[in-house]
C-alpha cells in the first residue's frame, strides 16, 4: 500500500492520519474528529483495506463496512480505496439508491469484500436477504454529525448492531453532538480519541458578505464565476439550483447542476465533469454540502443564504482542503442582512463586508483572472438527452439540461 501511495504522490500523512493510524493499525476503536478533507477517507482506509488482507469472503457477507450519508460521498470513498484494495487483493462496491440493485446484488453475491454504504439502500438488501453483516470485522461510520443531521442514525444503529460486537468499529465525524454521542457509547470499546483539524480551527479562508439588489444576483454570481478557478455555487432548492445554472449558461458561463431533481447517471457524471475540470462551475443544493470531496476548488458562493450555522461550515468547507486556501461569499439583498450577520456569529465567522453590482471591480479581484468566456446559450436552448451535446454551446455535460427529468406542465 506504500508503493502505491508513492505512486499517487501521497508521501506523507495528514495529521489526523499521523494521528490515528498507529491506533486503527493497531485494532483499536477509533473515534475522530476532523473537518471535511482532512485526510479521513485513508484515515480508516488503510486500516480497515490492511485487516482485511488475506481473509476469506463468503457470498453475500461482506467483512468490511462504510457507512456514509450521500451517494456521491460512497462514490468517491470507492475511487479512493479502489488502488489499495486492487493491490491488496480485496474488491469493494457501493450500495445506495437511484439505481438499479441489480448490480448490488451480483457483486454482493461475487464474494465483494468492502461495502460502501447509504444506509436506506443496505438495509434494504440486508431485509431481501442478499446481504448479511455477521461476518464484519472492521466497520466504520463516516460523517456521523451528517448522518445525525439527514436523520440516518436509527438505521445506523441498526446495521451496526448486526455486526459483531467483538468487532473494530471506527467513526469520524467534524462534530460531536448529542446524537453521536450516543452512537460512541453504544458501538464503540475504549475507543481512541483523536480531534485534529476540527471545525474550529483555522483555515486559510477569506470571507465576503456582499450585498446586492435581487435584480442583480444572477449578475453578480456570473462575475464570480467568471474567473479561472473552480467554483461551487450554492442554492437552497432544487428548482433554484436547476434554474441558476441555466441563467449562468446564458450568461456565457457553462455550469452543471447536483440536486435531487436528477437521476442518479447525470448526477454521477455531473459530478464527474466537475472533477476532471470540464466543467468549472458547479450549482448545488446543501444534498452536496457534504458529498462533494473533490480538492481544488477555489470559489463557494452561497447564492442562497443557509438556513444554519452548521449548513454555512458544511458548504464552506468544499474550500481550503487539504491546506489549502480558498474564498467564500455570501450574497445577501439588504432584507436578508440581520439574519445573516446572526447567522456568521453562529459560524464564528467575521467577513469582507461591501455593496457590489455585476459591474464591481472588487468581483474581478474576488474571482481572480478571467477564463475564456463561453458563448452564450440560445433563448431557446434546444431538447438535450443525457450526456448529449447541446446545439446551443456545442458541448457535453451541460448538466443544466443533461439527465434532468422534467414534469410536464398541465
Amino acid at each position: 500500500m506504500i508503493a502505491e501511495l508513492a505512486r499517487a504522490g501521497i508521501t506523507a500523512p495528514f495529521p489526523i492520519q499521523a494521528a490515528t493510524l498507529p491506533d486503527s493499525l493497531d485494532g483499536r476503536d477509533l473515534l475522530g474528529r476532523g473537518r471535511t478533507g482532512s485526510g479521513k477517507t485513508l484515515a480508516f482506509g488503510i486500516p480497515l483495506i490492511a485487516a482485511l488482507a488475506g481473509g476469506h469472503t463468503m457470498a453475500g457477507r461482506p467483512r468490511g463496512l462504510v457507512l456514509v450519508p450521500t451517494r456521491e460521498l460512497a462514490s468517491q470513498v470507492e475511487q479512493a480505496l479502489s488502488p489499495l484494495t486492487g493491490v491488496m487483493g480485496l474488491r469493494a462496491v457501493t450500495i445506495f439508491g437511484g439505481t438499479p440493485q441489480s448490480r448490488q446484488v451480483a457483486a454482493l453475491r461475487d464474494r465483494v469484500d468492502i461495502v460502501v454504504a447509504c444506509p436506506g439502500r443496505l438495509a434494504d438488501l440486508i431485509e431481501q436477504g442478499h446481504c448479511h453483516l455477521g461476518d464484519v470485522e472492521v466497520a466504520v461510520v463516516d460523517e456521523a454529525d451528517h448522518m445525525a443531521d439527514l436523520g440516518f442514525l436509527p438505521v445506523v444503529r441498526r446495521l451496526l448492531a448486526a455486526t459483531p460486537s467483538d468487532g473494530q468499529r471506527m467513526l469520524f465525524s467534524a462534530t460531536l453532538d448529542n446524537d453521536v454521542d450516543v452512537l460512541v457509547r453504544r458501538f464503540l470499546s475504549d475507543p481512541a480519541v483523536h480531534a485534529v483539524d476540527t471545525d474550529d480551527a483555522p483555515v486559510p479562508v477569506v470571507h465576503y458578505v456582499l450585498t446586492v439588489s435581487a435584480a442583480d444576483r444572477v449578475g453578480v454570481v456570473a462575475a464570480l464565476a467568471r474567473g479561472n478557478g473552480r467554483t461551487i455555487v450554492f442554492t437552497r432548492t432544487k428548482t433554484a439550483a436547476r434554474r441558476l445554472a441555466r441563467q449562468l449558461s446564458a450568461a456565457g458561463v457553462l455550469a452543471s447542476e447536483l440536486h435531487g431533481n436528477l437521476a442518479q447517471g447525470a448526477r454521477e457524471r455531473n459530478l464527474a465533469a466537475f472533477s476532471a475540470g470540464t466543467v468549472r462551475v458547479l450549482v448545488a443544493t446543501d444534498i452536496a454540502a457534504r458529498g462533494i470531496h473533490v480538492d481544488g476548488i477555489d470559489l463557494v458562493i452561497h447564492a442562497d443564504p443557509p438556513a444554519e450555522d452548521k449548513a454555512y461550515v458544511h458548504r464552506s468547507g468544499r474550500t481550503a482542503r487539504a491546506g489549502a486556501s480558498g474564498v467564500v461569499v455570501t450574497l445577501q439583498t439588504t432584507a436578508q442582512a440581520r439574519d445573516v450577520s446572526a447567522l456568521l456569529r453562529k459560524a464564528g465567522v467575521v467577513p469582507l463586508r461591501a455593496a457590489v453590482g455585476p459591474d464591481s471591480g472588487l468581483l474581478a479581484t474576488i474571482a481572480g483572472p478571467r477564463a475564456e468566456r463561453v458563448r452564450p446559450a440560445a433563448a431557446r436552448p434546444a431538447p438535450v438527452t443525457d450526456g448529449a451535446p447541446t446545439q446551443a454551446t456545442g458541448r457535453t455535460a451541460v448538466a443544466m439540461s443533461a439527465g434532468y427529468r422534467g414534469r410536464r406542465r398541465r
